[in-house]
């Protein structure tokens, strides 16, 4: 059973409304595909070594509680050598911006974005907030302070 949260979104000025909103490409998919909004007919370059922050032209109000999480798409990062750089990407649910997404080029060729293309997805997620504690110490795991590969490699 998937629940469901109301999200608010505005479009920006520079939202093309010939563009999908943010979907869900199939019924169980936990991601909804996020697009570059650059404007008809035009493309942004990312060359190799660079980011870039890519505009969606959309804005949300995110229910208090609530984050939305920014993630690359699993077959653009498969197939190209484009990364969401933040990834996972925070957006709070007091941010009224544009969401905008930082794509970086990690291989040796310039890479294309055409306005439209999908180029990242989002996945809204509840958020805690810690109630941090001082103490004088942390109490014992058979684990420790080990980390960084201390439970071995298989």
């Amino acid at each position: 059973m998937t629940s469901k949260v109301k999200l608010n979104i505005v479009k920006l000025p520079n939202y093309d409304e010939a563009l999908a909103l943010p979907s869900y490409e199939t019924t169980g998919a936990a991601g909804a595909d996020l697009r570059a909004s650059i404007g008809p007919g035009e493309s942004l370059v990312i060359h190799p070594g660079q980011r870039l922050l890519v505009p969606t032209g959309l804005a949300f109000e995110i229910p208090h509680g609530y984050e939305v999480q920014i993630r690359p798409r699993s077959g653009m990062s498969l197939k190209t050598d484009i990364l969401v750089v933040n990834s996972p990407g925070t957006i709070d649910c007091d941010y009224r911006g544009e969401v905008k997404i930082i794509l970086g080029n990690f291989g040796s060729s310039d890479y294309t974005i055409n306005h439209g293309d999908r180029i990242a997805q989002m996945v809204i997620a509840p958020v805690l907030q810690a109630d941090f504690q001082v103490v004088d110490s942390l109490s014992d795991t058979e684990r420790g302070s080990g980390g960084f590969g201390s439970t071995g490699t298989n």
